[in-house]
């Protein structure tokens, strides 16, 4: 060590007593000081400590305040996103649940109209040749022509023909299989399932260039229209097979009524004819006395004949007059409630009998009978009261269900204005099972 060093060493340490000197000085003054001030200066200075830490403390709560803002707007914008992500899914989502479709779905209306299903499917047939065709032909798809695959064009078509194929072959399978399950309440959602396909598909083979064709996309949603029609109107002729067996059911009873009633007649018209033969034969040989009551006898032969007659006649008018029949107003309480009444017709001669096979196991009880009208022109009256009622049908669909959700004074009215005989309505229905039930069910209680 040089006394360069040992004067520095001194020098430091002289510095560092200054210090220490220094130190103790502002120390006492302090004291000094300290000892100097007043309680009100002493609190004053505790009041200024306080305040400076309460101002450290509000100025970290608003940056956390602030932190906290920008962290809910991000959420409040991620929020938004999702908001508007679940608006377009939900656009996208095709519901094919029937319990959720038959809440609500628009009423259809007819395309094609065609007289009969054979017709229809004549019409499905050219609609799926032409996609045959447009496939057949290279025109169901748009794509390019000069891609490459590791520099080779013939490689590049490969490669498109094949995502060519796979697009059709996907569009047609989903088309297929959501056609077959078309019915009268989601034909506008399969309507939107295609469309989605066919929108959805494009889009995926958007970087190769590739897109179905709209016309090819119509020929589908044409094949959609038809295909459902045709379901409809084999309903329809399904339900017209129906009403014809009916008809020729009821018409093939009434011709066994007919026959049975003219034969039990005939037997009785024979019965009197071989009475009134004897009549007459003992008249040419009877005194005064015996010729007087015979000719009673004779005239209430004569009277039942008559009767006889008339009723043979009755037969051979509602033979001949396919018109003829009954009209009959009808209801079941226990079954659909009040104010629904049954508007029908029969031919029957005992109107009766069709009413009672209409309270078959297939209701739990009886129709009773408010009004059975017989009329020359029974189909006409049948059509007026359900004219009359057509949008208060029970069924709007099946045009065979004649059930009217009206009250009697309605249907008397109507009855009044296309009928000029008069017509005694039973005001209020037995209904003595379903009474019956009730009062079993309240004494069981």
């Amino acid at each position: 060590m040089n006394i360069g060093d040992i004067f520095k060493i001194n020098q430091f340490k002289t510095e560092i007593e200054q210090l220490r000197s220094d130190n103790q000085r502002l120390y006492d003054d302090n004291c000094k000081m300290q000892n100097m001030l007043t309680p009100e200066m002493k609190d004053a200075i505790a009041i200024k400590k306080q305040i400076s830490s309460l101002e450290i403390t509000r100025n970290n709560l608003n940056d956390e305040i602030l932190s906290l803002q920008h962290t809910i707007s991000e959420h409040n914008a991620k929020v938004g996103e999702l908001k508007h992500t679940i608006s377009v899914k939900e656009k996208e989502i095709i519901e094919l649940d029937d319990k959720i479709l038959l809440q609500d779905f628009g009423i259809y209306t007819p395309v094609y109209n065609l007289m009969s299903s054979d017709e229809y499917k004549k019409r499905i047939t050219i609609i799926r040749q032409k996609q045959k065709a447009m496939i057949k032909n290279d025109t169901a798809c748009t794509y390019p022509t000069n891609m490459t695959l590791d520099g080779s064009i013939t490689k590049g078509k490969k490669l498109v023909k094949d995502n060519v194929k796979q697009i059709l072959r996907s569009f047609n399978n989903e088309c297929d299989a959501v056609i077959d399950k078309v019915k009268f309440n989601n034909i506008e959602s399969i309507k939107k399932k295609i469309e989605k396909s066919y929108n959805d598909l494009n889009k995926m083979n958007a970087s190769m260039q590739i897109s179905i064709v709209y016309k090819y996309y119509t020929l589908k949603i044409e094949e959609l229209n038809l295909c459902y029609e045709y379901a409809v109107k084999k309903q329809e002729e399904k339900e017209e097979q129906k009403r014809i067996r009916e008809q020729l059911r009821e018409e093939a009873k009434l011709q066994k009524e007919i026959e049975e009633a003219r034969k039990t007649i005939e037997k009785e018209k024979k019965h009197y004819l071989n009475a009134l033969k004897q009549i007459e034969a003992q008249l040419s040989s009877a005194s005064n006395d015996e010729k007087t009551k015979l000719e009673e006898k004779k005239s209430e032969i004569l009277s039942q004949l008559s009767e006889i007659q008339k009723s043979i006649n009755d037969i051979d008018y509602r033979e001949a007059n396919k018109r003829a029949g009954y009209v009959y107003i009808i209801s079941n309480i226990g079954s659909f409630g009040e104010n629904v009444y049954k508007i029908g017709m029969t031919r029957r001669l005992d109107p009766t009998e069709r009413v009672d096979e209409l309270g078959d196991a297939s209701v739990p009880f009886n129709f009773d009978i408010h009004a059975m009208i017989f009329s020359d022109d029974a189909p006409a009256l049948e059509n007026a009261l359900h004219k009359a009622f057509e949008n208060r049908k029970l069924n709007m669909v099946n045009q065979r269900r004649e059930f009217f959700n009206v009250t009697l004074d309605e249907i008397e009215e109507v009855v009044k204005k296309n009928f000029d005989k008069t017509v005694e309505f039973t005001r209020i229905a037995p209904a003595e099972q379903y009474r019956e039930s009730l009062m079993i069910k309240k004494n069981k209680k």
